[in-house]
């Protein structure tokens, strides 16, 4: 098994093309159908949905337009979330009228930018005096993570440094806020998010300052006296949302204990499974042992005792929360599509801190189930919610379950969903390989080309196959001089019967499987096949 020390590495997107398959049609859905339908969604131009005026926010905020803020406080993260997905196309698919609308979009986000650095519409447009005084609930710092996640995308797909720009301005300002130091706010994201986004801010800037204000805000998470409590204190008892502190106490933002301690997935899902990821990349950044040990605990916890066979987690539409172990209710359950996006975040990360099978298989099952069901195949319609059982007349005529709709939907005033899709769908090639200096993973099974430098060497992997409607994978080996590498397969954990086969000579696996890949070590040649046949007998689970 590799180490953590290894560092396995995501493949950048581009040297990732999915030739086709289920993957690539939900790929090419995306650009063709989604990132547009969903501009007009951002842009109020679709008929009978929920108004979003994310667009008309960044205009008034800009100083181009006149009004008040509509929509919820977290607007501006939908903006984001679509230019992420933007950035993510433009990798793979070069097309200069989307790159054109997507620069515009970037010059009045830098409009709406505030002399010091601040960005967000809500506070700049509703509350300009009352910047910082609500973490808790006003998610000024999951608005931040969100767009530094997509400034990052959007440079590496680009190389144009504008909304970057913006972006460090606005983290530079953060940073000068928050940390451990004298005179700075000790506070934390009531949502988490930017932890992750802050080290994606490191990696890409090099910059000590992102990744140590990541962990200040990991760190600090649990720590008594509960800063919210704090903050509600100094603002005299006023809540942004009424009734909120009513349902919300410290689990519910995972703050009930430090999260080193912490051992239950409790609280709202997907903060949760956001801040599990985020934990994931300082433990990978710091090679900090107790953090790996934290979240190994609450993978556990999430997927064992916690998941449904779909892949998705947060059973309570109250809280959007996890609630006990083994409580999965079908009929009621929340299953949010953002907290199956989530696992798959988490999930990508735990594998890159050690190369374990049982991450993938539960990435992979989130994503055919947890999320493919919250975009329907023309994507226009969305589902925030994913129970596995729904009777309509229930769902119309019963307050428990309310949250619960027989169909999907054009939009939401809450669409934290439908972007969320789209950011993963185009970004779908970082999933299915993997890779060190020495090894290639194959984590998904999906038509696909990949490019890597393994061992100083350029190698080509083409993947044929109608995974995962069939179970069987071809890969054809190309390179200019052999090259001694290691080929990693992954066996998914479902299936009870697998064949290998390289250059039409059948592999014995045995002795060659560890934790849930078989590991194939040999001076690869131009030219080389390997065959992998996956056993898909339908099984009663």
């Amino acid at each position: 098994m590799t180490e953590i020390n290894a560092k396995i590495k995501v493949v950048p997107l581009e040297n990732v093309k999915i030739d086709g398959g289920l993957i690539g049609e939900k790929n090419e859905l995306v650009r063709k159908e989604v990132i547009p339908y969903q501009w007009m969604a951002l842009n109020n131009e679709i008929p009978d949905a929920d108004p979003s005026n994310a667009i008309e926010n960044f205009r008034i905020a800009a100083g181009e337009s006149d009004g008040d803020f509509i929509g919820m406080v977290f607007q501006d993260s939908d903006v984001a979330k679509w230019l992420e997905a933007v950035a993510y196309q433009l990798s793979t698919n070069p097309d200069q009228e989307l790159e054109d609308l997507a620069d515009s979009v970037i010059e009045l986000i830098e409009k709406a930018q505030l002399d010091d650095g601040y960005l967000n519409t809500y506070f700049t447009i509703a509350e300009p005096d009352n910047r910082w005084t609500n973490l808790e609930e006003c998610h000024e710092l999951y608005c931040a993570g969100h767009m530094m996640e997509a400034a990052v995308a959007y440079y590496q797909a680009t190389g144009k440094r504008k909304l970057l720009d913006v972006m460090i301005r606005f983290a530079d300002l953060i940073d000068d806020k928050f940390g451990s130091e004298a005179g700075k706010m000790k506070g934390y994201p009531g949502h988490q998010e930017i932890e992750l986004a802050l080290i994606k801010l490191y990696n890409v800037t090099g910059d000590n300052k992102y990744k140590k204000l990541a962990k200040y805000f990991i760190d600090e998470r649990g720590r008594e006296p509960f800063y919210f409590n704090l903050e509600w204190e100094k603002r005299g008892g006023k809540s942004h949302w009424r009734d909120f502190r009513k349902m919300a106490g410290a689990e519910y933002y995972q703050a009930h204990k430090p999260v080193r301690e912490q051992e239950v997935a409790v609280g709202h899902s997907v903060r949760a499974l956001y801040m599990y990821s985020g934990m994931a990349d300082v433990a990978r950044e710091t090679g900090d042992e107790e953090l790996v040990k934290a979240c190994r605990r609450l993978w556990n916890n999430t997927t064992k005792k916690q998941m449904y066979i779909t892949g998705g987690v947060g059973s309570s539409g109250f809280g959007e929360a996890f609630t006990i172990d083994y409580d999965l209710p079908n009929d009621t359950a929340y299953t949010e599509t953002c907290a199956a996006i989530a696992l798959i975040f988490f999930a990508q990360r735990m594998f890159h801190l050690e190369a374990r099978g049982e991450y993938i298989d539960v990435l992979e099952k989130a994503l055919y189930n947890g999320v493919l069901s919250g975009i329907s195949e023309d994507g226009r319609r969305f589902f925030y919610v994913n129970p596995l059982e729904v009777q309509p007349e229930v769902c119309e005529n019963r307050h428990d379950h309310k949250h619960v709709k027989p169909t999907r939907q054009k939009w939401f005033g809450c669409a934290c969903c439908p972007p969320n899709i789209a950011r993963l769908l185009a970004s779908i090639g970082e999933y299915i390989y993997s890779y060190s200096d020495k090894e290639i993973f194959v984590n998904l099974y999906a038509d696909s080309t990949v490019e890597v430098k393994v061992n100083d060497k350029d190698i080509t992997l083409k993947q044929q196959t109608e995974y995962p409607w069939d179970g069987n994978i071809g890969i054809t080996i190309s390179t200019d001089d052999d090259a001694e590498f290691t080929l990693a397969l992954r066996i998914p954990a479902w299936c009870k019967n697998a064949e290998l086969k390289v250059n039409g000579e059948i592999i014995n696996i045995t002795g060659l499987e560890d934790d849930g890949y078989v590991y194939i070590n040999r001076n690869w040649s131009n030219g080389d096949k390997i065959e992998l046949a996956l056993d898909m007998s339908v099984e009663k689970v």
